[in-house]
């Protein structure tokens, strides 16, 4: 089970909607000029066990700018262990975090690492971003379907990781190696994304087993964080010839 308040605040049309369908909401707010609008949500949300409450104003209750009227609070996240994630055999693909601190990077790698076919995302458990509303919010859905492992550490996640027969990979601007076309990925494999601006910590970088940078245009620093973790995420899935082919989506 996630820690209290993992998963607990959620807000967004696409992110509420995920955790009624998950079961996991026991109270519905919703802007009472929205109601219409949102009538198929509040019923399944009241078939589901939850309060649900109109409200004239959300401003209140919401964490976040934009909660699209309607915000949850939810029962805690339900997560995995390391060793779980890691039980996929052949077909692991994880994506771990090194203390992202934008909960919208967090919750923009979910999305991608969901649409792109990886089997789950590692995070750890303090000294970053919350998987708080803004988190769940910018993964539209994604963190209720993809399985989350908390860990108390990155550095020692990616040894045990090895231990656990999971081949890791760092991103690293400076790393002489591509990570495309990285024969490495067709095995069972996480790919070990750094924190904005720092990059991997350095006992992080040193713990993986290889380094690997997205080629970049000349004068290009660096891409956004979850920018890389996404062209990761679906590296893998092509280098694995498993690149999902269902619709197409812009946002």
């Amino acid at each position: 089970m996630a820690p209290s308040g993992a998963g607990a605040e959620v807000e967004g049309l696409h992110a509420v909607a995920a955790a009624v369908a998950a079961g996991r909401v026991e109270e519905l707010f919703v802007e009472a000029a929205r109601a219409g609008a949102l009538r198929s949500l509040m019923e399944e949300a009241a078939a589901a066990g939850a309060r649900v409450v109109e409200v004239g104003d959300l401003s209140a209750l919401a964490r976040t700018t934009a909660p699209q009227g309607v915000v949850a609070r939810c029962r805690p996240l339900v997560t995995m262990s390391l060793e779980e994630a890691a039980a996929t055999g052949r077909s692991a693909a994880l994506v771990v975090l090194d203390h992202l601190e934008d909960p919208r990077n967090v919750g923009a790698v979910a999305r991608s690492a969901l649409a792109a076919g990886m089997s789950g995302l590692v995070l750890a458990r303090r000294r970053a971003a919350p998987l708080g509303a803004t988190a769940f919010k910018a993964a539209a859905g994604a963190l209720e379907a993809l399985p989350v492992a908390l860990v108390s550490s990155v550095a020692q996640a990616v040894s045990d990781l090895g231990r656990l027969g999971v081949w890791t990979v760092g991103l690293d601007a400076g790393a002489g190696r591509s990570l495309f076309g990285l024969e490495l990925l067709a095995e069972p494999v996480a790919v070990v994304v750094g924190g904005e601006g720092r990059g991997l910590a350095p006992l992080v970088a040193e713990r993986v087993d290889v380094r690997a940078s997205i080629p970049l245009r000349a004068g290009v620093e660096s891409l956004n964080a979850a920018v890389a973790a996404s062209l990761a995420c679906y590296e893998v899935a092509r280098v694995r010839g498993s690149t999902p082919q269902g619709h197409r989506s812009g946002g």
